[in-house]
C-alpha cells in the first residue's frame, strides 16, 4: 500500500525504527451484534463538531491563551528555552526523562528547546497492508459468557448495549457533586447515538432483541477535547488540535438492583483507585508496562504500553491525539470489536494492587495491524482514553470497594 502523507508520531517509544502511516480520520468501534443479526450499528464519523447534543462537555481552556495567536506565542517562547509549567514544577536535567519532556520535543518535530534532548523521541509507522474487512470475531469463554449475561453480577467487563450498539461496561463510578449517583462509564461512541439523546442503556440487551437489564440513560459525555484542556498545555502546533475522549457516564436507573453490581473485576480481582498519568512522572512510570483488560469479546488479555500521546492527522488537517498505545502480549490482539469500553488495568508491583489507567476505544479491529519496527512482523494494538483524565472532564469519582458501592 502506497503511504500517504499523513503521519502519526508517539512520545515514550523504547526504539527507533521508522517506516510510515497511512491513518483514516475516524476510527470507531462500531460492532455489529454477533448473537443478533437485526441488531446493526450506526456509523458515527468521529468529527471535532459534535456540540449538537447538550450534554456534551466543551470545557474552557485552563491557559489564558487558548486561540491561534496565544499558541503561536506558547511555542515561541518555547522555542526561546521557556518551558512549559505544570503545577509549580519543570523538567529537569538536560536528558529528556518525563512524558512532559518528549511532548514539548515532539512538537517541535526535531531538537527540543531549552537544551532537553532525547535519545528516541518520534516514531513512524504504517498500516501493514491493504485495508480489508476486519471479521466478527468473539472468544467463547467461561469468562466471557458470564459477562455477557450468564453472571449474576454486573460489572466492569460487563456487556452493554443500546438499540444500535454494543460494547463493555468500564468501571463503576459516582457523581463527584451533587446527590452524587452511582453508575458506570463506558466509549461515547458506545452509549450515544446523537440522534437521540439521553440513550438507553442494558445488560446484556435490549427488550426488543432479547433478554436485558434496564441500566439507565446517558447523563453526560464527551467525544473530542482541546489539547490545551486536555493535558494542560499545547501538544502541537496546529490550531486544530484535539483529543480523542471518547467516554460516557450513565447512571443506574431508580428503580435497577444495586445489590447486583460488583466492584470486583471478574478475572482480575480486587483494583485499587485510578492511576493518574503525571506528564513529568520518569517514563519507566507508565512506558513498557504491563496492562490487562476484561472485555465482553476476548475475556482477559494482556499487553504492553508502548506509547503516551500519539498524534494522527485526518486529510482535512486536522491534528488529533489519543492517550494510550497497547500492543498485546506474544503478537496477541488484546482487544476485539465489542470491547470498547473496557478498563485497562496496569499489573500490580510489590504487592500493589492493580490500578486502572485508561479505558479502550478503538484499535486493530478498525484499522488493522501496524508494523512498528522495522525488524519485527506487524502488531496488533490498541488505543485508549486517560481514565483519570476522562474521570476529572465528566466529574467522576471511581468506585473500588463494596462498602463505598452500599455508602451511596
Amino acid at each position: 500500500m502506497r503511504p500517504s502523507d499523513d503521519r502519526a508520531q508517539l512520545s515514550g517509544f523504547a526504539q527507533s525504527d521508522e517506516s510510515t502511516l497511512d491513518v483514516e480520520g475516524h476510527c470507531c468501534h462500531q460492532p455489529s451484534f454477533p448473537c443478533s443479526p437485526s441488531m446493526q450499528p450506526i456509523v458515527s464519523g468521529c468529527t471535532h463538531t459534535e456540540n449538537s447534543a447538550a450534554y456534551f462537555l466543551w470545557p474552557t481552556s485552563n491557559l489564558q491563551h487558548c486561540a491561534a495567536e496565544g499558541r503561536a506565542n506558547y511555542f515561541a517562547n518555547l522555542s526561546k528555552g521557556l518551558l512549559p509549567k505544570i503545577g509549580r514544577r519543570l523538567p529537569k536535567g538536560q536528558q529528556a526523562n518525563s512524558l512532559l519532556d518528549l511532548m514539548t520535543i515532539r512538537a517541535f518535530h526535531s531538537k527540543g528547546p531549552g537544551g532537553i534532548w532525547c535519545d528516541v523521541d518520534v516514531v513512524e509507522f504504517s498500516y501493514y497492508g491493504a485495508p480489508a474487512q476486519t471479521p466478527k470475531v468473539q472468544i467463547f469463554t467461561e469468562l466471557v459468557d458470564k459477562l455477557c449475561g450468564s453472571d449474576e453480577c454486573i460489572g466492569s467487563g460487563s456487556q452493554v448495549a443500546s438499540q444500535d450498539t454494543f460494547g463493555t461496561l468500564g468501571a463503576i463510578v459516582k457523581r463527584r457533586t451533587g446527590n452524587k449517583l452511582v453508575g458506570f462509564v463506558t466509549n461515547r461512541h458506545v452509549a450515544v447515538d446523537l440522534d437521540y439523546p439521553n440513550q438507553k442503556m442494558y445488560h446484556p440487551l435490549p427488550p426488543n432483541l432479547g433478554p436485558g437489564v434496564y441500566l439507565g440513560a446517558v447523563e453526560r459525555a464527551t467525544s473530542f477535547i482541546t489539547d490545551d484542556v486536555w493535558y494542560g498545555i499545547y501538544a502541537g502546533t496546529n490550531p486544530e488540535t484535539f483529543v480523542r475522549a471518547d467516554g460516557a457516564f450513565i447512571p443506574f436507573a431508580h428503580d435497577f438492583d444495586i445489590s447486583t453490581v460488583t466492584t470486583t473485576v471478574r478475572g482480575v480481582g480486587d483494583i485499587g483507585d485510578v492511576k493518574v498519568i503525571d506528564l513529568q512522572c520518569p517514563l519507566n512510570r507508565l512506558i513498557g508496562r504491563r496492562v490487562c483488560k476484561i472485555g465482553r469479546s476476548s475475556g482477559h488479555t494482556t499487553g504492553t504500553v508502548m506509547a503516551y500521546a500519539l498524534e494522527y492527522n485526518d486529510e482535512k488537517g486536522i491534528s488529533f491525539f489519543t492517550d494510550l498505545l497497547v500492543v498485546g502480549e506474544n503478537r496477541q490482539t488484546f482487544d476485539l470489536e465489542g470491547d470498547s469500553g473496557s478498563l485497562i488495568i496496569l499489573t500490580g508491583q510489590d504487592s500493589e494492587k492493580p490500578r486502572p489507567i485508561g479505558i479502550i476505544w478503538g484499535g486493530t479491529a478498525n484499522r488493522g495491524r501496524l508494523k512498528l519496527r522495522c525488524d519485527h512482523g506487524p502488531q496488533n494494538w490498541t488505543s485508549g482514553v486517560d481514565l483519570g483524565r476522562l474521570l476529572d472532564r465528566l466529574e467522576l469519582d471511581l468506585i473500588i470497594t463494596s462498602e463505598s458501592l452500599k455508602d451511596n
